[in-house]
């Protein structure tokens, strides 16, 4: 397979691109970002492009693609709606947009988080704009969308959180998050899980598109 990757640097992303690197049937990964990867790999192809709005200039280079995992997000702390839109919905539409034109055949995975509301009603904000980004990729005609929304995510193999509040938390919570993954396994997933269960999804897809956390561990149990 060949993999896309929008936010290889991010916690979730970092863990995606380590199991998609080591897997077997993937022949090669390309990340897009702002900013180079400190990584090299054989199998791994870095496209450094200042405006993620517009890929235009790279369009070239997206082609050929059997699955796209779009890892990029921010935290809505702080924000205002207009502002955690734009990160949000506006850009991951509009990359969406540009690589189903380029790739129809395209597997398109898109990490969402859990209690989205798909309503686009409710109070919570992020929850709304997440939920609208949900409803509005799957109306693009990808062979198939799937929609994760995990909850608490371990952090492995040295990887950390790029959000200073997220680095404090896991930082508190790490004694703890083995015995909670031990004892809700369905509940606490890894970043392995996270990479594997995009993997599966890629591979023979899944039974529905929107993939809660339980989902997700049971899609990455069989790599385990």
């Amino acid at each position: 397979m060949k993999i896309l990757i929008f936010g290889a640097s991010g916690m979730v992303g970092r863990g995606v691109l380590r199991e998609c690197l080591i897997a077997a049937d993937v022949a090669n990964v390309t990340v897009i970002g702002r900013a180079p990867l400190a990584q090299t790999h054989p199998k791994l192809r870095q496209i450094v492009h200042s405006d993620l709005f517009d890929l235009g200039a790279v369009e070239a280079q997206l082609q050929g693609m059997d699955a796209c995992f779009f890892c990029l997000g921010v935290s809505s702390g702080g924000m205002t709606e207009a502002a955690y839109t734009r990160l949000t919905y506006d850009l991951t539409l509009s990359a969406a947009a540009t690589l189903v034109r380029l790739n129809p055949d395209c597997v398109f995975t898109y990490v969402s988080g859990a209690g989205t509301d798909t309503t686009a009603q409710g109070r919570t904000m992020w929850a709304r704009v997440k939920g609208r980004t949900e409803n509005d990729l799957q109306k693009l005609p990808f062979r198939d969308v799937y929609l994760f929304r995990p909850g608490v995510i371990q952090p492995l193999h040295g990887i950390v959180s790029k959000t200073p509040s997220y680095r404090v938390l896991y930082a508190v919570l790490k004694p703890l998050l083995p015995l909670a993954r031990a004892l809700f396994p369905e509940a606490v997933l890894t970043t392995e899980d996270m990479g594997r269960a995009m993997l599966a999804v890629a591979r023979r897809g899944a039974g529905r598109a929107v993939l809660e956390a339980r989902d997700i561990a049971k899609l990455a149990l069989p790599a385990r």
